[in-house]
């Protein structure tokens, strides 16, 4: 297998790089669904509420680019959480039921739990309240944990790439122990924001060796965990083909110690495909981006830290949304710019990469994932 290394680049001018959406000159009400060109609806919304973390991890944020001469983004820059809750209306008005905020550390953003009982409030076009959750590497998790659930916050998702406190702290790269991060998710299953679902990113020769050992550490405690095929997102994290450890290896080696099952999905579009143990004490997903591609039904859109609205986890640019909001447009007429992007959308990355000239010509310019999001 062929090794694609995507090097290490100047990131400063990529945040900025950005459309302006277009406003029709007839303006519709919105319908409450919306779907793009391949006939895939919008039903996820993905908001990232910082580009800081406390992590460096080697796939996401590595410590060599993201370094203390790093420039984050200032506070003015920032969508403020008026902005944030009523871009969220928008979309619901489109047909997004599911919300989920992320960073960079969603955590590090002060008086995150005020957000949360904003967009708490809202409730999806069939009159429901919206499935509302958030992606966070835990470290803080413990201390905010019934805060946030007092919010309105549904459910966490932790990032926990190790159980083996040695590896962790190496994943990690910033020497955080793995007890801390146990604590903050034995904190939340207890706060009641359940199902809890832990994410471990697989990187063959770097963590594969705890697949079983997270799995057999989560079994039997209402966690679902998610193994992820390490992805090249961005264009810092150096990836390569031949550090993909193909989700079908994750299934194999657990269905050797512990018999799976597969599962249908939850609702279409979902990212994960599910396994349950046979002995039904609780159950796994994968998720298979590089050697499955999911395009095909992708019901996904991510709104950056700064307003930018990205239409792929791969994305090479954006759209300004925040031009919109500050600019004095109405709700009706932002509508009807987010309908037309999204309508607009033709991305399916994960079904291209296998196209060299496709992953070379994305390979330098695609957009980090501590900026919009995992």
């Amino acid at each position: 297998m062929t090794a694609s290394v995507i090097p290490i680049v100047d990131l400063r001018d990529h945040r900025r790089r950005s459309m302006m959406p277009t406003i029709p000159v007839v303006l519709a009400a919105p319908s409450g669904q919306v779907a793009d060109t391949r006939g895939r609806p919008l039903h996820d919304l993905r908001i990232s509420v910082t580009d800081r973390c406390n992590f460096r991890c080697v796939y996401c944020m590595p410590k060599e680019v993201f370094d203390k001469d790093y420039t984050f983004l200032p506070h003015s820059e920032l969508l403020s959480f008026e902005e944030i809750e009523r871009a969220a209306r928008l979309f619901v008005a489109h047909g997004v039921e599911k919300i989920r905020l992320t960073g960079g550390e969603p955590l590090l953003r002060k008086n995150i739990e005020k957000l949360v009982e904003m967009l708490a409030r809202i409730e999806t076009v069939s009159g429901k309240p919206l499935d509302l959750t958030l992606t966070t590497n835990a470290s803080l998790l413990a201390r905010k944990a019934r805060s946030l659930r007092d919010a309105g916050l549904s459910r966490v998702s932790v990032s926990l790439d190790a159980i083996d406190d040695a590896t962790f702290r190496r994943m990690n790269d910033v020497d955080f122990a793995v007890r801390d991060v146990l604590d903050g998710i034995e904190t939340a299953q207890a706060a009641g924001l359940a199902p809890l679902k832990v994410n471990m990113v697989v990187k063959r020769g770097t963590n594969d060796a705890e697949i079983v050992p997270v799995a057999a550490h989560f079994r039997g405690s209402g966690v679902i965990v998610r193994f992820i095929e390490f992805m090249d997102v961005g264009a810092s994290n150096r990836w390569q083909m031949d550090e993909v450890l193909p989700s079908a290896e994750v299934v194999r080696r657990i269905d050797e110690a512990f018999a799976l099952e597969a599962i249908p999905a939850s609702y279409s579009g979902e990212t994960a495909e599910r396994w349950r143990y046979r002995d039904g004490v609780g159950e796994i997903g994968v998720i298979s981006s590089v050697t499955h591609a999911f395009c095909g039904d992708c019901s996904r859109i991510r709104l950056s830290t700064e307003g930018r609205l990205y239409l792929c986890l791969f994305a090479t640019e954006g759209y300004d949304l925040r031009a919109l909001l500050r600019g004095g447009h109405s709700d009706l007429a932002t509508s009807n710019a987010i309908a037309g992007v999204w309508q607009a959308r033709t991305d399916r990355y994960s079904e291209l990469r296998s196209n060299p000239a496709v992953r070379q010509a994305r390979d330098t310019r695609k957009i980090e994932m501590s900026y919009i999001g995992g």
